[in-house]
């Protein structure tokens, strides 16, 4: 079976960020997506709220750079809950996507009010996130390519051997 979601859009509210006894990061938020048409000539405009959850270190670097009307691609997969209501006792249920990986969309000039960019001013994350990414080493002007080293001359003894005496 194949379970796969893909979402662009704005947080819905701050990043709630929990731990669980094994120390290991949960954090909840929720995401909006739009889609712009048209029915009859009349521009319409459909929106769609979808319940998020980052796990492990996802969840810190989230709760880290995104705030509400963060704007985020996350891709995961597809989960359905379902609970019986405490206060009317009916049964409730809901989809929601469990993050495997995301990447920030804010630009340069909003992730400085909050959002993480990297130097290169892309905005992404895709697990496993130990610090931002850094630029390439570029070495100063004064470095010069050392000039490749010489080969020394095969100085080997040239063996015989028949093929029909190698094992394999």
């Amino acid at each position: 079976m194949f379970n796969k979601i893909i979402l662009v859009g704005n947080l819905t509210r701050d990043i709630e960020l929990k731990y669980a006894q094994g120390g290991s990061a949960i954090a909840n938020t929720a995401i909006a997506t739009s889609r712009k048409f048209t029915v009859n000539g009349e521009k319409k405009e459909e929106t769609c709220f979808v319940d998020i959850t980052f796990f492990g270190r996802s969840g810190e670097v989230a709760n880290q750079y995104l705030r509400k009307g963060s704007k985020i691609l996350v891709e995961g997969r597809l989960k359905f809950d379902q609970w019986v209501d405490q206060t009317s006792g009916q049964k409730r249920s809901k989809h929601s996507v469990i993050v495997e990986t995301m990447q920030m969309l804010d630009s340069r000039g909003e992730a400085s009010q909050g959002g993480y960019s990297d130097d290169n001013g892309s905005n992404s994350y895709e697990g496993g996130y130990d610090a931002p990414a850094q630029k390439a080493y570029t070495p100063p002007p004064s470095y010069s390519k050392p000039s490749p080293a010489k080969m020394p001359e095969n100085n080997l003894p040239e063996i015989d051997i028949n093929e029909d005496e190698i094992p394999f």
